[in-house]
């Protein structure tokens, strides 16, 4: 009894995972990139799920940096595609599991039907409590950096 108290009471309260490998896992199975950016998304709601029976109160998952504007257009209107589509299809499930979906990262770039299908899924849920799930989605070290000093210099 005391061993489980034990490992309940070292269980970090919040969690960051690298949704990185993907790409690299799909062509190693010679299937399309996409495929593997794709099966990722299957295992994140597995993830979520899991972390939040076992009581961890935030995760963090960075899914699109900055950076990876630079991958090739057809492979970003895929990921774009594959948010977008995630969205839809999840957020009312993740709102009736108690799920509060925060965004961090900058809309721009992002169509005005992503931006607007963002909103609505953090505004759907973000009176959850059960776990909040924060989605890095075109972010970067160097972005924050240059809105940190706009916003300073304004």
């Amino acid at each position: 009894m005391a061993e489980s108290r034990l490992q309940i009471a070292n269980l970090p309260t919040h969690v960051a995972i690298i949704m990185d490998g993907n790409g690299r896992w799909a062509q190693q199975r010679g299937l399309p990139r996409l495929a593997g950016h794709r099966a990722g998304t299957e295992n994140v709601r597995r993830i979520i799920e899991a972390f939040s029976d076992e009581g961890i109160r935030y995760l963090t998952l960075y899914a699109f940096s900055t950076e990876n504007w630079g991958r090739p257009q057809q492979e970003v209107n895929g990921l774009l595609g594959i948010l977008a589509e995630m969205i839809e299809k999840e957020t009312e499930t993740l709102y009736r599991k108690g799920v509060r979906l925060m965004h961090v990262g900058r809309m721009e770039g992002l169509s005005p039907e992503l931006q607007e299908s963002v909103r609505r899924a953090v505004k759907r849920t973000e009176n959850n409590t059960r776990i909040s799930v924060c989605v890095a989605f075109n972010y970067g070290g160097r972005a924050e950096i240059l809105d940190a000093v706009r916003r300073h210099t304004r």
